[in-house]
């Protein structure tokens, strides 16, 4: 091939230098970049260039109680006053502003500070041998009252859904840092190795948090959330294409698979090892994923308990996925249900998400424990943020009898992997407007979680750009009143 002059001889000159360190990187090579960049770095490069499987199962720094996490995502922010945060003084001041030593000067997008307070809409009764606040909404979760741990005192920095949802899934509001699943998996990798140690699934709306929500932010992208498709087919391209046989396929990968590895052994780049691990898990999913996805040979009695249907997509399904996900062992599934947001007609929208989530939620909870998972599996259910008890009205914007974002209290729910089933942690005043006891953080509820893998969470950490980060960053304590 004729080049001309000057690319020919910039060729013959990457050519040498490329033979040169090829031969005799080995040793000068090895000697300028210690220099550069200290041993530590050499060895870093090399220990990577061990890891091909980044999934493997590890150790934390003490045995937790719990093997893997089911997170379910009420994204949009359920109204705690609707259904678990029991408040009769809304009714007995209903229509009349909220005091203003109550308010404290806080004030809202879509509301006025006088706003007039608004009662809640369903009617609320003690459940269980626990005595449970939960609204009528809810009749399917009341029947397992006593396995859940309710915190009715949750509060978070965040405002908005996007840094909300961002905030509660990786405990900062800046986009770009590793979500809870992701941490999970990086620091105990999973007990399958037929399928993704951490998965996703939605059934309702698009996240305003997006896909950095189930992100893996800085670290390998090993560990980011797989997002499992919509509809009757969540995962795609499980057959061959015509004209190629598995015996084929599988020779085509060990040689890409060899490539990446001598690849690997010169970079160290764990980024090559995350390729790797992605070729062989695809593959293996192959065999392994339309088992999983089959619900319809599960028995018509659990399919009726979770109202699953094959072959659809919903909340229903998707919980009934999530019990046979960590039943394979997957670490961390997150079903996320982007639906309650309800700045309008609050009654209409709780019921009608509560009607799409009650169920199967409840059945979840029964299903694992029959089956003796739900005592290493740890269940959490909530949103970004809660709800005022003032009413958001705009004739502007056609809204009515609704509520805007409160981030100063709200409730959310846990169950199972070592956290103390039948209590209620944490109170709001009168009018649920401010925490009066027990506070609980989304740094102390993500320190608690930690813990409850295994974890202290102020050591899980990994160095990025000259630092030490972790999920609670330099926040968060775990809150034993939770735990067993």
């Amino acid at each position: 091939m004729n080049l001309p002059l000057e690319l020919d001889l910039e060729r013959k000159r990457f050519l040498s230098r490329r033979w040169f360190f090829r031969e005799c990187g080995l040793g000068l090579g090895s000697i300028a970049l210690a220099s550069l960049l200290g041993d530590k770095t050499l060895a870093a490069a090399s220990a990577a260039a061990k890891v091909t499987h980044p999934l493997a199962p590890k150790q934390g720094h003490f045995a937790g109680k719990a093997k893997s996490v089911i997170y379910l995502f009420m994204a949009g922010a359920p109204s705690q006053l609707e259904l678990f945060d029991y408040k009769p003084t809304l009714a007995k001041y209903n229509g009349q502003p909220v005091p203003k030593d109550v308010l404290g000067g806080q004030t809202y997008a879509f509301i006025k500070p006088d706003s007039a307070i608004y009662a809640p809409e369903f009617k609320f009764a003690q459940h269980g041998q626990s005595g449970a606040w939960i609204s009528e909404a809810f009749p399917q979760l009341t029947t397992v009252a006593d396995e859940l741990t309710i915190i009715r005192s949750m509060n978070t920095d965040a405002f908005n859904h996007a840094p909300g949802q961002i905030f509660m899934n990786t405990g900062s509001q800046q986009f770009g840092r590793p979500s809870l699943g992701a941490w999970a998996t990086y620091g105990l990798g999973s007990n399958s190795q037929e399928l993704p140690g951490f998965v996703v699934m939605n059934s309702a709306g698009g996240l305003s948090g997006g896909a950095g929500n189930y992100g893996s932010g800085f670290l390998p992208t090993s560990y980011q959330g797989v997002l499992f498709r919509k509809g009757a087919d969540p995962v795609l391209y499980l057959s061959n294409p015509a004209g190629m046989s598995s015996s084929l396929q599988r020779k085509t990968l060990d040689a890409v698979k060899e490539l990446n590895e001598q690849r690997l052994g010169v970079m160290g780049d764990p980024e090559i090892a995350t390729r790797i691990n992605s070729f062989e898990m695809a593959y293996r999913m192959q065999s392994s994923a339309p088992e999983l996805m089959d619900i319809s040979k599960e028995s018509k009695e659990t399919l009726e308990l979770y109202g699953a249907e094959p072959g659809k997509a919903s909340f229903a399904n998707n919980c009934l996925l999530a019990r046979r996900l960590v039943e394979r062992g997957v670490r961390f599934v997150q079903l996320y249900h982007e639906a309650w947001d309800h700045h309008s007609d609050v009654k209409g929208g709780v019921k009608a998400q509560a009607g799409n989530t009650d169920k199967a939620c409840a059945a979840l909870l029964k299903d694992l424990k029959a089956r003796g998972l739900l005592e290493d599996t740890l269940v959490v259910w909530g949103g970004e943020f809660g709800r005022t008890p003032q009413v958001e009205a705009s004739t502007e914007l056609g809204r009515s009898l609704g509520r805007d974002h409160h981030p100063q209290a709200f409730t959310m729910w846990l169950a199972g992997g070592g956290t103390k089933p039948g209590i209620t942690v944490g109170e709001t005043d009168d009018f649920g407007f401010n925490i009066v006891k027990d506070k609980v953080h989304v740094h102390d509820l993500h320190a608690t979680i930690m813990h409850l893998l295994g974890f202290d969470h102020e050591k899980l950490t990994f160095r990025f750009q000259g630092r030490d980060y972790r999920l609670t960053d330099v926040h968060g304590e775990v809150v034993q009143k939770l735990l067993v």
